[in-house]
């Protein structure tokens, strides 16, 4: 670290032409009036080391100077090879990266979504005809295996951020996902790991009358379920990333409509995923049994992950920077030690940075300083003690540099926007088991078309694949004209838009699940709960299936490509794993409402039935809906509120790391 005189001699040129960021406001004493008019020059070099004692550190009192306005400053980091070399020339760049290798990159997306959705639909079935396990704890065993393959996503994102970066965090997940995937079909290919399937009818099924399986085949299939789980949750936070770091970011405004149109090909690509899970695997479970379903499935998984290492010498990189939890922790520790400092101490130097366009964080360009939660700003508060005895590094559990403390301050922001998507996968949840209830009770028949009960989730991803392949040719030119905005309406605004979607959608179940009910209690339904109907068509069921589809392009896509160009740096993986945990934990409160509302609402002493009642004719799925409705239109205003105050990063319409506030 150069010497205080030297810091403090000025450029007034620079000091004329340079944008300073706002610092928190403080009153100098006269003895520090030198401080007050400090410009730190920040020279802002091409590095990704972290190496302090090759820069120096930047006290930052009355601000400091923004990266340059370059895209490749703005957008982060330069991208590396496989070997961690850098691609930096125009014929490297060209041989890698691009929509060709994303392409690899969709396929083990789409096997991953098709083995996730095809053991969703399929393994309740298999636990509760096979293994002989009650309904419900086959259900709530299946709901765990979906809430913790999502709600874990952060460990994923973690791993790749801090040590092993996308790519390897990739490989290692997927290998595991193709291992539990081949236990599984091992364990229906076996009979020594299923019970007995004797003397094992539908009326002995349902009385509970079939042999229970041993301890150690639940166990080997738990196991093998959780390490499908595990793979899954290592895979989902890192592929989307991974993905959107094969477009070179220097492109400004065409690599934003790049991204754009990237993040609406992944969704479609795990919209494809469903739609096989839902038709093809149920197909070859139905007429081959379950050994070749999950076989099927793991083949698949197989195939995505040959094509993915394929891809290998086309992929860019970006270097992992450290375990972000470590500094978030630090943050926390040293903005807790200086609580009692006050910005005009006397002790007061100013707020600690390094030199150079990369921040001290490896894989990181600098984070300009905000005023939001200037508790934290404490962490980087430098006094006259930090760098006793001419030291270059401080204790970063002391003192902390300012895009550090503006990582957490990101990390914060950024939770109450998929927070608020937390109650679309409760909605979402809530469809994949009660709307097929309701389809057994009605008519799946079109002419000599007859649709399986379990293919019916099958019509929301239609939906969702009709909405992605018309997005550019309907909605986007037709918003652009309303909005002006360059993509239709910014990612807060899609997501908003796929909330409200969602309230339609369980608010017009509710109108549906009303009138289906009436119609069973007025034509002699009321205790065939299992039995069709054949003048109520299940098509019916498609305006709710289409409106939480829309609701999904919105908000998901929306999500994703928001949680990446908003996430810090070194945090990509990170932030993209918000939206698993968000889907992880719809799951579990999805749980917890129906839990709650059967607890409250039945009472068997009383010949109470309860809302959730397993005869759907007597039970009262309309209020559930009608309760899931009013949540989502008060989880709407809450996500509202949040969206009118947050602060885009970076301008819609430049690369220059700027905030903007836009709803």
């Amino acid at each position: 670290m150069a010497p205080p005189s030297v810091m403090e001699v000025e450029a007034p040129a620079a000091a004329s032409s340079a944008k300073e960021i706002k610092s928190p406001e403080v009153v100098v004493p006269s003895s520090l009036s030198s401080l007050e008019r400090k410009k730190l020059g920040a020279h802002f070099m091409e590095s990704d080391e972290r190496r302090f004692s090759s820069r120096r550190a930047l006290l930052l009192a009355g601000g400091y100077d923004p990266p340059p306005s370059s895209a490749a400053a703005a957008g982060g980091t330069t991208p590396v090879d496989i070997r961690g070399r850098p691609i930096v020339g125009d014929a490297d760049l060209a041989r890698t990266g691009g929509w060709l290798a994303a392409f690899f990159i969709f396929g083990n997306e789409m096997a991953e979504r098709m083995a996730y959705f095809g053991l969703s639909v399929n393994m309740v079935i298999f636990m509760f005809k096979v293994m002989h396990r009650p309904f419900a704890a086959s259900a709530s065993s299946v709901n765990n295996f979906l809430g913790i393959s999502q709600a874990s996503s952060v460990l994923g994102g973690f791993l790749a951020d801090a040590y092993l970066g996308r790519y390897w965090t990739i490989a290692i997940f997927t290998t595991l996902y193709l291992l539990g995937l081949a236990a599984l079909t091992l364990c229906a290919a076996v009979p020594a790991l299923v019970p007995p399937q004797t003397d094992c009818d539908k009326l002995a099924m349902l009385l509970g009358g079939c042999a229970p399986p041993k301890r150690w085949q639940m166990a080997y299939l738990e196991t093998a379920l959780y390490v499908t789980a595990l793979g899954a949750a290592g895979i989902r936070p890192c592929v989307s990333s991974f993905g959107a770091d094969q477009f070179d970011e220097r492109g400004g405004e065409e690599y934003k409509r790049r991204l754009d149109r990237f993040f609406n090909l992944f969704y479609l690509a795990v919209t494809l995923g469903a739609i096989a899970a839902f038709t093809a695997v149920v197909y070859i479970q139905m007429q081959h049994g379950w050994a070749a379903a999950f076989g099927t499935l793991a083949i698949a998984m197989g195939t995505s992950n040959a094509l993915f290492f394929v891809g290998t010498p086309l992929y860019r990189h970006r270097l992992p920077g450290g375990s972000p939890l470590t500094r978030v922790a630090q943050v926390l520790v040293a903005a807790f030690r200086k609580r009692n400092a006050a910005f005009d101490s006397g002790d007061y130097v100013g707020l600690y940075e390094v030199a150079g366009a990369k921040s001290a964080i490896r894989g990181s360009a600098k984070i300009e300083h905000t005023d939001d939660f200037r508790c934290l700003d404490k962490a980087a508060l430098q006094l006259d003690g930090d760098l006793a005895g001419g030291e270059e590094e401080p204790d970063p559990w002391r003192l902390c540099t300012v895009t550090q403390v503006e990582e957490v301050k990101i990390l914060l922001r950024l939770l109450p926007v998929p927070a608020c998507t937390v109650m679309l996968s409760v909605v979402l949840t809530e469809f994949l088991t009660l709307s097929v209830q309701q389809a057994y009770t009605l008519n799946t028949r079109v002419a000599a078309l007859h649709l399986p009960v379990t293919c019916m989730p099958v019509f929301p991803c239609l939906a969702i694949f009709l909405i992605l392949a018309l997005y550019y040719h309907t909605f986007a030119p037709l918003a652009r004209r309303l909005t002006g905005h360059p993509h239709g309406a910014s990612q807060l605004q899609r997501v908003g838009l796929g909330l409200f979607f969602s309230v339609l959608s369980v608010a017009w179940a509710g109108l549906f699940e009303r009138y289906r009910r009436g119609y069973a209690v007025r034509h002699g339904y009321l205790g065939l709960f299992l039995s069709p109907m054949p003048d109520l068509s299940a098509y019916w069921l498609l305006i709710q299936y289409c409106l939480i589809g829309v609701a999904e392009v919105f908000c998901l896509v929306a999500l994703l490509e928001f949680l990446y160009q908003e996430a810090p740096d070194a945090m990509r993986s990170v932030g993209s794993a918000y939206a698993a945990v968000a889907g992880g934990l719809g799951c579990f409160v999805a749980s917890a409402i129906n839990s709650a509302v059967d607890a409250a609402t039945g009472n068997v002493a009383e010949g109470r039935p309860s809302w959730l009642a397993q005869n759907i004719n007597v039970g009262r799925f309309d209020y559930l809906y009608w309760l899931l409705a009013v949540l989502s239109t008060l989880n709407l205003l809450v996500f509202i509120y949040f969206a009118k105050r947050y602060k885009y990063r970076v301008k819609l319409d430049t690369q220059e790391t700027a905030t903007k506030q836009q709803p």
